[in-house]
């Protein structure tokens, strides 16, 4: 299975379960770009494409009622005022190197047993911070967000994040600075108009205690909901994802990783129109 960005209309599976997890009815949706244009138009302090394709993006994970979806797009629009110098005009040629030459972030080529898109993220000895900092890991993780938006199934299905820290050293968590932490989980509970569904940290030594003490303290109830900590306990683990959705990296059945984000970067760069169109 090659990489490629899902761009088709939502299929049957996908259509069933927006009507019933997201209010995806004929109705809510005119409604709701109905409603939601108006508020942009009529708004002059933000300014977003009004195209049908681009509101669905916000609408989906607000289950289609507009005034949250336009809430959501405020943040949106407040957080790339406030880290303009991290993300203003930022497209995948810019973290070409921390893509290409570092296994630190990657995309299952398949999705998971319910169909969302999954992230992994090596933030242990895969990650050199004198070579890729943590800044740039951010960046990574948006340019990723901005390309996963576009795929209407993702709005539907949501996504999944596994943070896998093997071998995390203080080299690491020297790296991850309390800026970091805060923009990390300022973008994920305020500005990210991804359904998020879970996240999963798993091969964690004692160690790790020391980065959860920086986010512990900010990180809000909800998300706490979906966060799952497994250690090395893999089965665990497939009690949320099957091991026939894991690769055997993490005891499952699919076939050991022999990709990276070297792989999908081409991909990225084959889209960068529709990451300016969403800027």
């Amino acid at each position: 299975m090659s990489f490629a960005l899902l761009l088709d209309p939502p299929g049957a599976e996908a259509r069933t379960f927006a009507e019933k997890d997201l209010r995806e009815t004929e109705e809510n949706v005119k409604k709701g770009i109905e409603t939601l244009r108006k508020y942009i138009e009529e708004d002059k302090t933000i300014y977003f494409c009004t195209d049908d394709d681009f509101l669905m993006i916000f609408l989906r994970p607000c289950k289609f009622y507009p005034h949250s979806a336009f809430e959501l797009m405020k943040r949106v629009a407040d957080f790339k005022v406030k880290h303009a110098a991290l993300l203003h005009n930022l497209m995948p040629d810019d973290e070409k190197d921390a893509f290409t030459e570092h296994k630190i972030v990657n995309i299952f080529k398949h999705r998971d047993h319910k169909n969302r898109r999954v992230m992994l993220v090596n933030c242990g000895k895969n990650w050199d911070p004198s070579k890729v900092s943590s800044d740039q890991i951010f960046r990574m993780f948006y340019l990723i967000h901005e390309l996963a938006m576009c795929e209407p199934e993702t709005q539907i299905f949501g996504s999944v994040v596994i943070m896998d820290f093997d071998g995390l050293s203080m080299k690491q968590i020297t790296g991850m600075s309390p800026s970091f932490s805060m923009k990390l989980l300022s973008f994920i509970q305020d500005a990210m108009p991804l359904r998020l569904k879970e996240i999963h940290f798993v091969k964690q030594p004692f160690l790790f205690k020391m980065v959860w003490q920086m986010f512990k303290p900010f990180v809000r109830e909800k998300l706490k909901n979906r966060m799952f900590f497994h250690g090395s306990k893999m089965s665990s683990f497939h009690t949320h994802i099957p091991a026939s959705h894991l690769p055997k990296n993490y005891d499952g059945e699919l076939p050991e990783i022999d990709y990276s984000s070297t792989d999908w970067y081409p991909v990225m760069m084959s889209h960068e129109e529709k990451i300016k169109g969403i800027k």
